[in-house]
């Protein structure tokens, strides 16, 4: 094993001898050089931009892997394929998961029954809604989740890696502007005293040859520390225009990171629309066959229609008429229900009624009446109320 003690020790000395000068120049008793308004507001910029995308990367994993560890493993087995530079197997999405077992569910229950063949229907929905999912993951990872990604494990580590080599030079920069301030006071300290007169009776003349001697050792050591502070200064400004650059390319990466921002947008869009339609079609198709969906509100409705009919004959019926009058409206025999209000509802015109949420109240509903309402009543109180804002009681 090669060790080298010497350059050990040379490293642990500059960090000792550099973390003396940070610390120093945190307490106010160093000198800093500073950078110009511009360049620390391109770092302001630089550091905010890693931040919110970091926070964006990290959410956008939750959105796009809602369960990154789960019992089947298979974080850690997309972070093997990863590694190993290999694409992943496509993995079936937990919708067409549940798809496949409602599918199941209706062979073993006979496609015949009403239960079994709603199950292989809305199986077959589960189905297409988990393969718009499955397209919507994998396209939003290109487009949205993998150019961040980049960013952060490629761009931003080259700038911080410069960041971090301007700072040491700054510290070398500023220590060599340290050691010329000093040689220059000792210099000139040993100028003034080469410049007295010698009292040969009080000062011995080797004395005198000394400070002579220390006055040209110190000009010798000045030249030498405006030398190092040249170099220094020069590789001080190389490095500062560097990395001046890499924090100015941040505004392409904020092009870039918009250009993603806008597919991952439509992707998005795409996916939620193509649910939606396959849910309409799966609400039209069940809807269609009436021996799919048993209605107790539309057994409810024919029973009050013949009652009705029964009642007033030749009189109009509500259907009838394009405006409900709640107050002509009469509760059906049979066919009333109790529900739990969800919600708080607030009546928007004087034909529907305010609720508050856990009251239960009595519901019906009339001939001709929207399928999103019912009549609902609270002692004296009634007015037609919306469907999703109640839980319907047996």
């Amino acid at each position: 094993m090669d060790f080298n003690v010497k350059k050990l020790a040379s490293g642990a000395g500059l960090f000792f001898t550099r973390a003396v000068q940070f610390t120093g120049e945190k307490l106010g008793q160093a000198e800093k050089t500073e950078l110009d308004a511009h360049f620390e507001n391109l770092l302001i910029r630089a550091d905010c931009t890693k931040n919110w995308t970091e926070k964006i990367y990290r959410q956008s994993e939750v959105l796009l892997q809602p369960n990154p560890i789960d019992h089947t493993g298979a974080r850690i087995e997309e972070f093997l394929y990863e590694k190993l530079d290999r694409k992943a197997p496509s993995r079936i999405t937990n919708a067409e998961l549940l798809g496949q077992y409602m599918q199941d569910a209706g062979k073993e229950f006979d496609l015949g029954t009403p239960y079994g063949s709603t199950l292989m229907k809305v199986g077959e929905c589960e189905k297409r809604l988990g393969a718009a999912e499955r397209e919507f993951l994998q396209t939003s990872a290109i487009s949205f989740h993998t150019p961040l990604r980049n960013f952060l494990e490629g761009d931003w580590r080259t700038i911080s890696k410069e960041r971090r080599l301007l700072e040491n030079l700054r510290l070398d920069l500023d220590a060599c502007k340290a050691r010329l301030k000093k040689a220059k006071a000792a210099e000139a300290k040993a100028a003034c005293e080469g410049e007295m007169a010698p009292d040969f009776q009080e000062t011995r003349p080797r004395n005198y040859v000394l400070s002579v001697s220390a006055s040209a050792l110190w000009s010798e050591e000045v030249e030498k520390a405006e030398h190092e502070l040249r170099v220094a200064q020069t590789e001080f400004d190389r490095q500062a225009e560097i990395t001046r650059l890499l924090l100015e390319g941040i505004s392409s990466t904020h092009v870039n990171h918009l250009r993603c921002l806008h597919e991952f947008v439509e992707a998005q869009a795409a996916y939620y629309k193509q649910c939606h339609l396959h849910m309409q079609e799966l609400q039209n198709e069940l809807s269609s066959d009436e021996n799919l969906v048993p209605n107790a509100f539309a057994l409810n409705s024919s029973h009050s229609m013949v009652t009705a009919g029964s009642q007033a004959e030749g009189a109009s019926s509500p259907a009838e008429t394009d405006t409900l009058k709640i107050e002509e409206v009469q509760p059906p025999a049979t066919g009333t229900r109790k529900a739990k209000v969800l919600y708080d509802y607030d009546a928007a015109d004087s034909s529907e009624l305010s609720l508050l949420a856990d009251e239960l109240i009595t519901v019906y509903t009339v001939p001709g009446m929207d399928s999103d309402w019912l009549i609902g009543e609270r002692g004296n109180q009634k007015g037609k109320v919306p469907v999703t804002y109640l839980e319907l009681l047996s």
